[in-house]
């Protein structure tokens, strides 16, 4: 890699740690709870906006493998949701009513709180419609997989996103708070998915799955990035540079083998296609929030009006993590 790119990519990280430290003032604190937190506890770091009915399963989910602390950004939730997580006990909660696009998306919010209180402990970054799955988390919890990577010298983890979608309209089964919403959306593209190298960062950049072939597949290229590092040893000069798509330094979006090995990898199963999508679509097309200009949620509105099923002949019943690495979406690599 050129020297120059190298300097750009330095000057890029300071300009997201500039920018994280500046949007910290937009959070007000809510529940501050973070003298709780040991030496080397789990950490979950999540930003949202009206997720309650999701909140239970997710806290529930997160907790069984390991988490021990919730830090959460509410952006100006009104159902519920921000009382509801100041009400839990492993949870840190802040809230703010600033602009979720002017912020990179919660990024520069998320940044800033890793870098107070991220530092030195592995992280999960996750949005609230997001499961992670990893070699073994039927038997192992998080930090057993932290444990390894720790011992092997690894610093981050990635993760293809899995859309996850019922068989039939999504509108027909109705999910209620609590629900595990693997028992609705059980389903998923097994192939149909495309990889390419950015250069730039090193990382690689996945799209596919339903969401190209239904709601973007007169334009395919501009379907969701698929490809995220949800799992990151923390340290207060690492920032997040798009999403949790890659992040800076450039070496910690190594999270494959570039010589045709497999290395360790898992899937984050996305939970996005249940009923409260629809209701959810139009809310944030409205609100205008989203990158580039929302057209991602243009495209959802769209196709959403005919209440489309996602389903097809060549779609599979999720049963386990096995199944997921038997067809190549994840990989235990040599963590045995």
């Amino acid at each position: 890699m050129q020297a120059v790119q190298r300097y750009k990519l330095r000057l890029e990280r300071k300009r997201f740690l500039v920018r994280a430290w500046r949007k910290a003032r937009d959070l007000l604190l809510v529940a501050d709870r973070t003298d709780q937190i040991r030496r080397h506890d789990l950490l979950c770091f999540v930003t949202l906006r009206n997720e309650k009915i999701r909140l239970p399963y997710f806290l529930k989910y997160y907790r069984d493998r390991g988490v021990a602390h919730f830090i959460v950004v509410d952006n100006d939730s009104d159902d519920g949701t921000r009382e509801y997580l100041a009400a839990q006990g492993d949870c840190s909660v802040w809230t703010t009513p600033a602009s979720y696009k002017r912020s990179r998306f919660g990024m520069d919010w998320i940044n800033a709180l890793l870098r107070e209180y991220g530092h030195g402990h592995w992280c999960v970054v996750v949005d609230p419609d997001e499961f992670f799955v990893y070699p073994f988390c039927d038997t192992r919890p998080i930090p057993a997989l932290t444990d390894w990577l720790e011992s092997s010298s690894i610093k981050s983890f990635g993760a293809m996103l899995l859309d996850m979608y019922p068989k039939g309209p999504i509108t027909a089964q109705p999910y209620s708070e609590g629900q595990d919403p693997f028992e609705i959306a059980c389903w998923f593209d097994s192939g149909n998915y495309m990889i390419d190298r950015n250069w730039d960062f090193g990382n690689l950049w996945i799209q596919g799955g339903p969401r190209a072939r239904l709601f973007f597949s007169d334009n395919p290229e501009r379907a969701p990035a698929l490809n995220k590092i949800p799992l990151v040893k923390w340290d207060k000069s690492y920032t997040f540079a798009s999403s949790t798509h890659m992040l800076l330094p450039r070496g910690l979006n190594l999270v494959f083998d570039e010589w045709g090995g497999e290395k360790a990898s898992g899937v984050l199963l996305h939970a996005k296609f249940l009923d409260t999508f629809t209701v959810k679509a139009r809310e944030e097309l409205e609100r205008k929030q989203h990158y580039a200009g929302s057209h991602e949620y243009k495209a959802y509105a769209a196709g959403l009006q005919e209440n489309p099923n996602l389903w097809c002949k060549w779609s599979e019943r999720f049963i386990n993590w096995r199944q997921l690495e038997i067809l190549g979406l994840m990989s235990k690599g040599n963590w045995a």
